[in-house]
């Protein structure tokens, strides 16, 4: 049989548009949006336009989850508190389709709040930018910011003299530090890289670059890990060997995501963070939070503390809460802000 040109254009249009109709597929996952830890989701894959697909694999986070007749329900506690990804893959004759929902786990814990008590005052640099604040051995180890600023130093606790100094290249913003195995670790703002110097030398012995983490803000450390924030509410669990981040948990004050999480203190099992700003009003606070679960279980309000700053020396808008130090041995513990004048020691009232 014959077929014109024409006929043939006509034949291959009709199976073009008859394939686009049969692979016309549509998919929608259903769940709960915003959730307290503990409570159960049920997350539904419905299929639209009656057409089915061949298979569905649907995953929380990285975890694979059983439906059964396209529903599933899933306990929060298994996941943790955070924004967690939904995705679902649904296998159709020629391709696969991705379907995206998510669901946030917020925290179930009423914060407490704490007052707290200056036991001691130290005199303190002005003209630090003060960024990172450690208690190793007796002395303070801080770190400032700012290009062509940015220190790292050894202190006298009594004088505040300083005893060592390095200076950063001037391209580089200094963030926080700690002390681990004889090593100080160091991170910059937004060039995405961290330095570690020798304790006793401060010999710049290697530099690592960020993965996940883009911004270096605070730094801390457990028996085993190194504990960095990155500016947002997530905080990042580091190999102290090779400085690769290992998981994250993110930070909750019930409903709330508590962003911009800066200068950090792992103190008996708890992470003990500054807040860079709140809002147009500057509120100190120092957050207490679980280290495993990300969990706020204690604000400290630190107002009157940069209240007493502002009656002996001026500050600009940055000059904010920013520094803290334990002496794990003596059960004390520091704190200080950018450009302060004094240094405190202070007591956490938790009656």
């Amino acid at each position: 049989m014959k077929i014109s040109c024409f006929s043939g254009i006509l034949i291959a249009l009709a199976f073009t548009l008859t394939s686009c109709s049969e692979n016309n597929y549509k998919f929608k996952l259903q769940n709960k949006k915003k959730v307290a830890l503990g409570e159960k989701v049920q997350i539904d894959f419905n299929e639209l336009n009656g057409k089915k697909a061949d298979s569905v694999k649907l995953y929380l986070g990285k975890k694979q989850l059983t439906l059964n007749e396209n529903k599933t329900t899933v306990n929060t506690a298994d996941f943790g508190i955070g924004k967690h990804p939904i995705t679902a893959l649904a296998f159709v004759p020629g391709k696969v389709k991705k379907i995206r929902s998510s669901v946030e786990i917020y925290s179930n814990v009423t914060p407490k709040v704490y007052s707290y008590r200056i036991v001691n005052t130290f005199p303190h640099d002005k003209t630090s930018y003060t960024q990172g604040l450690e208690y190793h051995n007796g002395h303070l180890y801080e770190t400032t910011g700012r290009k062509g600023k940015s220190r790292l130093r050894k202190l006298d606790i009594e004088t505040g003299k300083v005893l060592q100094q390095y200076d950063l290249s001037d391209k580089y913003f200094g963030e926080g530090m700690t002390i681990f195995n004889n090593e100080i670790f160091w991170l910059t703002w937004q060039a995405r890289k961290g330095f570690v110097f020798d304790l006793e030398t401060f010999k710049l012995k290697k530099e690592f670059p960020y993965e996940n983490s883009f911004e270096g803000w605070g730094l801390s450390h457990t028996n085993s890990e190194l504990i960095k924030t990155d500016g947002t509410n997530k905080i990042w669990f580091l190999d102290p060997a090779t400085q690769k981040e290992k998981r994250s948990i993110q930070v909750y004050a019930l409903k709330k995501p508590i962003d911009k999480l800066n200068e950090i203190e792992y103190i008996d099992g708890k992470i003990y963070s500054n807040y860079w700003k709140t809002g147009k009003e500057i509120k100190p606070t120092i957050a207490i939070i679980n280290a495993e679960s990300g969990i706020v279980e204690a604000l400290v309000d630190m107002k009157s503390l940069r209240q007493t700053i502002l009656k002996e020396q001026k500050l600009e808008s940055d000059d904010v809460l920013n520094g803290i130090a334990y002496d794990t041995k003596n059960n004390r513990l520091f704190v200080t802000g950018k450009h302060w004048g004094k240094l405190f020691e202070i007591e956490i009232l938790k009656e």
